[in-house]
């Protein structure tokens, strides 16, 4: 009975909503809050509240949430009479929860929500150096003594605080291996993840130096190393990325360079095969100009001997020699009708027109791509912050038909699909160029009610199966671009894979 009353009391939250405006999705950190939650836990002994205590947490699966182990300590030693609630940082209501696994040498716990669900975060499983700046995002308690205005504020779903600052070093701790950072943090943040500027977990803030004496105070997190392995003991699956993070700007500065000196590698190509070009156009109007003297030489050599031929002719006639004469005449007529043939059937100029001229590129074979192509993920143009299959599969039809029932809309070379999906905060701006063979998948991590205002667009785009029709993909495209522009101008994630058909390398 206990339990059934926290658990109302934790659920009652209709109503009592404060909403707060969302980021733009271009912040990787404040994208990554949606996966972070407060966890409460409560005591009660004859229906009274004797105990109360909150920390916070992040999600690692959509109803799984990691905090530290000393954060639900309570409810490990009294479970009878404990009540453990997760309040997401978007939405309508809190829920109860269960622990599924704690390890106190690490002070990690993994519980699980008995209902709803919360966007996963990513963990950076890469090398992170002195000095990168990072994020700490979670409750504290100083906070809720500040602004809270009754125990219904702490299970009230608002966004989680935010403090940045730098990653300072890894030492060696009570529980092992230990980041010092200088991102402000206080009773309340512990359990509440450490992210990068790229929003991925670097690791599980834990508690502050003390500055009793007026010293600057540190903070400290358990590193990720530690969380993995705690994860992989409880089984539990995660998200994991060890790509570098590179902001948005950096990625498409790097992208506009890369742009910049293909256009500038394909002049000089256009500029080399023009100038081959003309080197060969101007060895053949030599050759061509050698050839109609020779054949011109030839000629005049054979009106001579015709003229020899039918001069004796005449001789021998005058001489009534007649069968001679014949002879003679007919070998001079034979003659002068070779040097005529020779001499008009010469090469002339206007055959060089039949030359056809190298020009910047070749021409790309439209249908190269039809079929099943592997798509191998390019680290160099890409921006990862929360996924990155290093190959994904990409069967392509002639008409921009994709994986046998999606269907893409074109846009110039290009072809788009813009797509909603109702399990996950994430929109996907999906775009293929059958012309190079690039794949491109832009990620765009929205609030909850940017999600629902996406979702309720998505409902014009009709276009559910694969056209020919013209008109029909006019429409889809016209329609997706509404989509789009509701967008923000930078996604969250940006990434570039190559294709290839299968079999074959690109």
């Amino acid at each position: 009975m206990v339990k059934s009353l926290l658990t109302r009391l934790l659920l009652a939250l209709v109503g009592l909503l404060a909403f707060a405006t969302p980021a733009s999705a271009q912040d990787d950190v404040a994208a990554v809050s949606r996966g972070v939650v407060r966890v409460v836990v409560v005591q009660v002994e004859d229906g009274e509240i004797i105990d109360f205590g909150h920390g916070s947490g992040f999600a690692v699966a959509p109803n799984r949430i990691v905090t530290n182990a000393h954060v639900v300590d309570l409810a490990v030693q009294d479970p009878d009479n404990v009540v453990i609630g997760v309040v997401p940082s978007e939405g309508s209501q809190s829920y109860g929860a269960r622990i599924v696994a704690v390890d106190r040498a690490r002070d990690l716990a993994l519980i699980e929500m008995q209902q709803g669900s919360v966007p996963p975060v990513a963990l950076f499983t890469g090398a992170i150096g002195p000095g990168a700046g990072v994020a700490a995002l979670g409750y504290p308690g100083n906070v809720d003594l500040a602004t809270a205005q009754s125990m219904q504020d702490y299970i009230r779903p608002l966004p989680p605080t935010r403090s940045s600052g730098n990653y300072s070093d890894l030492r060696r701790g009570d529980i092992g291996p230990i980041i010092v950072h200088t991102a402000a943090i206080a009773r309340g943040h512990s359990g509440g993840p450490l992210v990068d500027l790229c929003g991925r977990v670097v690791g599980v803030n834990r508690m502050i130096t003390r500055n009793d004496m007026g010293d600057s105070s540190f903070a400290f997190a358990i590193p990720v190393a530690s969380l993995t392995a705690f994860l992989r003991q409880a089984r539990q699956p995660f998200r994991s990325v060890d790509v570098a993070c590179v902001s948005a700007a950096d990625q498409a500065r790097s992208e506009a360079e890369r742009e910049e000196a293909a256009r500038r590698a394909r002049e000089a190509d256009e500029a080399t095969r023009l100038r081959d070009a003309d080197a060969r156009h101007e060895r053949a109007v030599a050759e061509l100009q050698q050839a109609r003297e020779n054949r011109a030489g030839l000629a005049i050599g054979l009106l001579v001997l015709a003229i020899a031929g039918l001069g004796a002719g005449g001789i021998l006639l005058f001489k009534d020699q007649h069968r001679p004469a014949l002879i003679a005449g007919g070998v001079g007529v034979a003659l002068l009708l070779g040097a005529a043939i020779v001499f008009f059937t010469r090469p002339g100029l206007d055959s060089l027109e039949d030359e056809v001229r190298v020009t910047s590129s070749v021409t790309p074979d439209p249908d190269r791509y039809v079929g099943t192509n592997i798509c191998t993920l390019d680290r160099e143009r890409s921006r990862v912050t929360v996924s990155g299959e290093p190959e994904v599969e990409l069967g392509w039809e002639e008409g921009g038909c994709v994986n046998n029932g999606t269907q893409y809309a074109r846009y110039g070379g290009v072809w788009r699909r813009v797509l909603v999906p109702n399990s996950e905060q994430t929109v996907s701006v999906t775009e293929f160029n059958p012309a190079t063979g690039d794949y491109v998948v832009s990620r765009y991590l929205l609030s909850a009610n940017a999600m629902n205002e996406a979702r309720e667009r998505r409902r014009r785009v009709e276009q559910r199966s694969c056209t020919r029709n013209q008109e029909d993909l006019a429409i889809l495209a016209d329609r997706q671009r509404d989509l789009e522009e509701s967008l923000p101008a930078q996604p969250n994630e940006r990434l570039v894979y190559h294709c290839a058909p299968e079999g074959r390398s690109g």
